[in-house]
């Protein structure tokens, strides 16, 4: 597979005009006058404004004097229209029209109203304006106040009627600019379709964990009293099913002491459902009671200090000719302590790129620390997602997400080169975060949400921490679109954004780091990793359900594209990045060892010498040591700082291993679990696991050999080894105890350091010694 040239995946920084007329800097400072408008992180878009409110007095058209009004704003070869009353001659509309500037070809704008009829509209009437004469509005100015026009017939008479109406030149800052009908989207039809392609903001649910401590239960009655009962209790919250186990205590009074975990969302809509089972047969449960618990009653503790616990009355429901009614002979009870967590954060994300980390409860925030702006500005070089009308084209829209706020910008209909300049902001409260921004292809503008419709194709995503970010200066620049297929990474286009970290209070910021990563419950009662796990699963999935639900609806595979669902599985080329990773980390300690390793065989005989010295004044001067160490620390921190990163970190492929990925692991990684491969496939697959398996196995043994080497010094299981070993140590504690400790580092130094001419090719008495010492890999079968 041909590898793609390294300097398309680059990022690039760029100088646009921001907030119309002003430019980012070399150092990301924003030149030029600032103007009123808060949309300073982007391009300016000019457009005009055609805001229709009502009529009064229309004049009837058809034979029976009725009227069907509807109106047309048309200019040039754009044309957008209300929708239409039936038999209405005061009709109200409200709808504002948005055309762009930059695609304006005339100089007339044509407001006509037009009598809806089945074979062909009539005109009734218009109003004419000369764009010329249009006012300008720029926020926060006041929203331009509507006025009555007398409407015209073709030939400029007056007519009856009146049209209410506002017209003004504005640009994307303007609050009528999200809910407006565009220019830029006149070929989609329908309203499903024109709310899918505005520009929207989203909140996640707020997610609680629901903790149900499961304690005992009283007065159970099996219908088979002659065996002794094997129970255990069932809960079900939505989507979410776990059990506890089987009760050792093999009677009517069982007791388990067990906690369940639940993610629960507000609003609480559904109740938590428990039922005590009976293990009756293998596959056969018998419910011996059941109860349904609301919610909204349940308390909330926010720290580690306990919840009283409360006894729940059971019912049992019996089957009476084929319908379930309710026993009430005897009631059995269950002992349970019920609560939601306040003082957990509710892991939708994965926690190297959280976006937010603060507890569920309110109550525990703490003040933010800054404010993050975004300006989507636009992308270039963008890939045909789809074929429509036998050509290819995309429709391209972003999302972006950080915290508990989703945005969604407008759907640009039909543009490999879409600009969308829309910008957004958000409250920081830790700089360890991360923002994601996610572009992707419309595929519902024309009927894809009916059942089996099309999903919405992922164009590629970029993630920015905040803490490589510095604070009050103006990022800008485009971000690679990077998409994983299984025939390898491909560049989908381009993204520009500018992205700004202002902080409220440093102090405050640089106390952050201090503080622990996650609420402290995480660590006073931590999750395990397999809680945490499920826990996540079950978070992205109420997340995308609840997001899905909305109007319109931020659809699931967004969601999962936008929260990394699906990071845990196996991939053979994540395991080569991560392992690589671990060797850059260690690549530093091995340069260490390697030059240390020159200054003992005296390949620069001046610097060994000085490294002598210097070795002799710290054992001379001991309280020198550390006080060396910081100092040679700040001072490489120091000279570090003039190659410090000036542009924030991207998609890195080299890093991620997809630049030459095998064509085969690719395919792995994008297999369905479980696996849809053919058994051959799978057979090599497996094959090729158990070779690195075996591999890892036998560092493993190794490293294990090596510890239970130095067990066995004192273990007497080589009773001459260890009995040299004791020996050695009586005689090197009366050594030592007599001789200075200075002496001993001077000597250990020097000998370590000594000249090549006094060093032996064969390895020394004490290596020799330790890998002659027993372990236990001959008891292993």
């Amino acid at each position: 597979m041909q590898r793609p040239p390294q300097e398309d995946f680059s990022l690039k920084e760029t100088k646009p005009h921001l907030g119309g007329g002003k430019v980012a800097g070399r150092w990301g400072l924003v030149t030029g006058d600032k103007l009123t408008s808060t949309y300073d992180l982007v391009e300016q878009m000019q457009y005009l404004y055609v805001r229709v409110v009502k009529a009064k007095e229309l004049p009837g058209k058809d034979l029976t004097g009725s009227l069907d009004p509807y109106v047309e704003v048309r200019l040039g070869n754009y044309r957008g229209t209300t929708h239409h009353f039936e038999k209405k001659s005061n009709p109200e509309w409200s709808q504002v029209f948005a055309f762009s500037k930059d695609r304006i070809q005339a100089s007339i704008l044509e407001v006509n109203v037009k009598d809806k009829d089945v074979v062909k509209d009539d005109f009734v009437s218009r109003v004419m304006f000369d764009l010329n004469e249009i006012p300008k509005r720029v926020p926060p100015d006041s929203p331009l106040a509507p006025q009555w026009y007398r409407l015209v017939d073709r030939n400029g008479n007056k007519v009856r009627g009146e049209l209410m109406l506002a017209v003004w030149m504005g640009t994307q800052a303007d609050e009528a600019f999200p809910e407006s009908w565009h220019s830029d989207s006149a070929t989609v039809n329908g309203a499903d379709a024109l709310a899918s392609i505005r520009s929207k903001v989203y909140l996640s649910p707020k997610l609680w964990y629901l903790r149900v401590n499961v304690i005992e239960a009283q007065d159970l009655i099996p219908s088979d009293r002659s065996r002794f009962p094997e129970v255990h209790v069932k809960a079900i919250l939505g989507n979410q099913a776990l059990r506890t186990r089987v009760s050792m205590s093999k009677t009517s009074n069982p007791m388990w002491n067990e906690d369940l975990m639940f993610v629960a969302a507000e609003p609480f809509e559904e109740p938590l459902i428990l039922s005590v089972e009976d293990r009756v047969a293998p596959n056969k449960d018998e419910v011996l009671g059941r109860c349904a618990i609301p919610l909204q009653y349940i308390d909330r503790r926010l720290d580690h200090k306990p919840i009283n616990s409360k006894w729940y009355n059971l019912e049992k429901h019996i089957i009476v000719e084929g319908e379930k009614k309710k026993e009430i002979k005897f009631a059995s009870r269950i002992h349970m302590r019920l609560y939601l967590e306040g003082g957990y954060h509710v892991l939708d994300e994965s926690t190297h790129y959280s976006s937010d980390l603060r507890p569920t409860a309110k109550q525990l925030w703490k003040s933010s620390i800054g404010v993050l702006e975004l300006g989507i500005l636009n992308a270039t070089g963008l890939s045909p997602m789809k074929t429509k009308d036998g050509r290819a084209t995309t429709d391209a829209y972003c999302v972006a997400k950080y915290g508990q706020k989703w945005v969604r910008t407008r759907t640009i209909i039909d543009s490999f080169a879409p600009k969308w300049n829309e910008q957004y902001t958000w409250e920081v409260f830790d700089p360890c975060t991360v923002i994601t921004i996610g572009v992707f292809d419309n595929c519902h503008l024309h009927g894809g949400d009916k059942p089996g419709g099309a999903r919405d194709s992922r164009i590629g995503k970029v993630r920015i921490r905040l803490s490589t970010l510095e604070t009050d200066r103006v990022y800008t620049h485009s971000y690679p679109l990077l998409v994983l297929h299984p025939t390898g990474v491909k560049k989908m286009g381009e993204i520009h954004l500018a992205v700004r970290f202002t902080c409220s209070s440093l102090m405050n910021m640089m106390h952050m780091y201090s503080q622990p990563l996650l609420p402290k419950m995480h660590y006073i009662y931590p999750l395990t990793v397999t809680q945490l796990d499920s826990l996540r699963h079950q978070a992205t999935q109420i997340v995308s359900m609840r997001l899905g639900r909305a109007e319109p609806p931020l659809r699931k595979e967004i969601a999962e594209y936008m929260l990394d669902v699906g990071s845990h599985m196996w991939s053979m080329r994540r395991s080569k990045a991560n392992v690589f990773r671990i060797m850059g980390i260690f690549g530093g300690l091995i340069a260490i060892g390697k030059w240390f390793d020159q200054i003992c065989n005296w390949k620069n005989p001046i610097t060994t010498v000085l490294i002598h010295i210097l070795f002799l004044i710290l054992v001379l001067y001991p309280e020198l040591i550390l006080p060396t160490i910081f100092l040679y620390l700040f001072l490489i921190g120091v000279w570090y700082y003039r190659w410090r990163p000036r542009h924030p970190p991207h998609m890195d492929t080299r890093l991620s291993c997809a630049d030459n990925a095998h064509p085969d692991e690719l395919d792995e990684e994008f297999d369905t679990f479980p696996t849809s491969r053919p058994p051959d496939i799978v057979r090599m697959r497996y094959d090729r696991l158990r070779s690195i398996a075996g591999r890892i196995q036998t560092v493993v043994g190794d490293m294990a050999t090596q510890g239970e080497r130095l067990q066995s010094l004192l273990s007497w299981r080589d009773p001459r080894a260890t009995a040299l070993f004791v020996i050695f140590c009586l005689i090197a504690a009366i050594a030592l105890y007599v001789t200075p400790f200075q002496v001993v580092a001077l000597v250990t130094g020097f000998y370590v350091l000594r000249h090549p001419r006094f060093r032996h090719k064969l390895p020394s008495a004490p290596l020799n010694f330790f890998r002659r010492l027993p372990a236990r890999t001959d008891c292993m079968l």
